[in-house]
């Protein structure tokens, strides 16, 4: 199975923590150069030094903010025409939990801006590359949400559903080029997202943290929360030239969560 990616260029986006940091981290083991992106330059800078042990490829850092999509428009428009990449992962944090009927517009625009601006104005700045390079992979990291709801988290789940049907479109209209584009979905993961989802269900239920994730972990038949390395392992697998015929798929890592087919 062709799993190496010396010679291509990755552009991983959230990569300062957490699943964007496992993703870095493993694409640049299999020979990928890396771009890692997010706001946080001094994590960035964290993550960089780790990745460095790879010596001879020449890895990058960029600082964006994806609340402002049109920063980050023109930001790699230009950045990508001269460093281009083959392959882009889309990940970004998660709106803010809540129930659906308390949400107001502007979070409902932040979600879509954040998440869905963001996705497309990359895939855009990033296909002339993909083109010259005749080697294209766009991997999104959404949420089991796609195909079940989570309770509590009614933002995120109407943001995660439109990257998934904006994903589903584009893999169709890239795959005469053979190109891919699709989702991986985690679960449970433990995650600096999944730890504030505890608090914040422990503060309003009276129960403690402990409990909660407790709670959390027998409903996920593996019994455990997943890890951002298992989430990576998808993902790169995704990006590899043995998933060349795999497009338009949502891929769930979350240890059998989902009750849907």
């Amino acid at each position: 199975m062709n799993i190496n990616l010396t010679g291509k260029h990755a552009l991983v986006c959230g990569a300062s923590r957490g699943i964007g940091r496992a993703c870095a981290e493993l694409l640049a083991s299999m020979g990928a150069t890396v771009t890692i992106v997010a706001r946080d330059r001094e994590r960035l800078e964290q993550v960089s030094e780790n990745l460095s042990r790879h010596k001879s490829q020449q890895h990058q850092i960029v600082t964006a903010d994806f609340s402002n999509p049109d920063e980050v428009r023109d930001r790699f428009r230009s950045w990508l025409e001269a460093t281009p990449v083959e392959i882009l992962v889309n990940n970004s944090g998660g709106p803010p939990p809540g129930p659906i009927a308390a949400a107001d517009g502007e979070e409902f625009l932040a979600g879509m801006r954040a998440h869905l601006l963001c996705n497309q104005h990359l895939a855009q700045a990033a296909l002339p590359g993909m083109r010259a390079a005749g080697y294209g992979r766009i991997v999104n990291i959404i949420s089991t949400s796609v195909y079940e709801p989570i309770p509590g988290l009614g933002v995120s789940n109407t943001v995660r559903a439109a990257v998934a049907a904006w994903a589903k479109t584009l893999s169709a209209e890239l795959a005469p080029e053979g190109f891919t584009v699709n989702n991986v979905l985690p679960g449970f993961t433990a995650t600096d997202r999944l730890a504030a989802l505890i608090r914040g269900r422990a503060e309003k239920s009276g129960h403690s943290e402990d409990d909660v994730a407790t709670d959390m972990r027998a409903s996920v038949p593996m019994g455990r929360f997943g890890e951002a390395t298992e989430i990576a392992n998808a993902v790169a697998f995704l990006a590899s030239p043995a998933a060349s015929y795999v497009t338009g798929v949502s891929l769930a890592v979350d240890g059998g969560r989902l009750k849907s087919l």
